[in-house]
C-alpha cells in the first residue's frame, strides 16, 4: 500500500533550524507534486510548500518564504523540507502529501493531494 512517512520531529528555539523528510513507499513519487502543509490544534491545514514533479518549481506560503526551502530526491523517493530562522509561529504538525500528477493550481488546495502521512510535530520555543 502507498504509504508516506515523515521524521525530523524536533523541539528548537527560535531561530534555529530543523530538517523534515517525508520517505514514500509503495509510491513512486517522480511524476507527482509533492505537498508540505502544517497544522495547530483547531485550525485549518494550510500548504507550507510544494514542488514540482522534477523539481523545477517550488511553491512558498508568503510566511515561510526566504526562511524554508523544499526539495525533492525522486532516486530516493524523497522530499525534504530545510526550515531556517524558525519563529514560535512555525509550531505545527507538519504533513507531507503527494498530489496525483503536476501541481494543482492554487498549490496549496489541500483535496488536490491524494495522500498523506501522518504528520511530525515540530516546536518552537521562543
Amino acid at each position: 500500500a502507498a504509504q508516506l512517512v515523515e521524521s525530523g520531529e524536533g523541539s528548537v528555539q527560535a531561530g534555529g533550524s530543523l530538517r523534515l523528510s517525508c520517505v514514500s513507499s509503495g509510491l513512486p513519487i517522480s511524476d507527482r507534486c509533492m505537498g508540505w502543509f502544517r497544522q495547530t490544534p483547531g485550525k485549518e491545514r494550510d500548504g507550507v510548500a510544494a514542488i514540482s514533479p522534477d523539481g523545477s518549481i517550488t511553491y512558498y506560503a508568503d510566511s515561510v518564504k526566504g526562511r524554508f526551502t523544499i526539495s525533492r530526491d525522486n532516486v530516493k523517493n524523497s522530499v525534504y523540507l530545510q526550515m531556517n530562522s524558525l519563529k514560535p509561529e512555525d509550531t505545527a504538525m507538519y504533513y507531507c502529501a503527494s498530489d496525483l500528477a503536476s501541481c494543482p493550481r492554487p498549490w496549496s488546495l489541500k483535496q488536490a493531494y491524494a495522500y498523506w502521512g501522518r504528520g511530525t510535530q515540530v516546536t518552537v520555543s521562543s
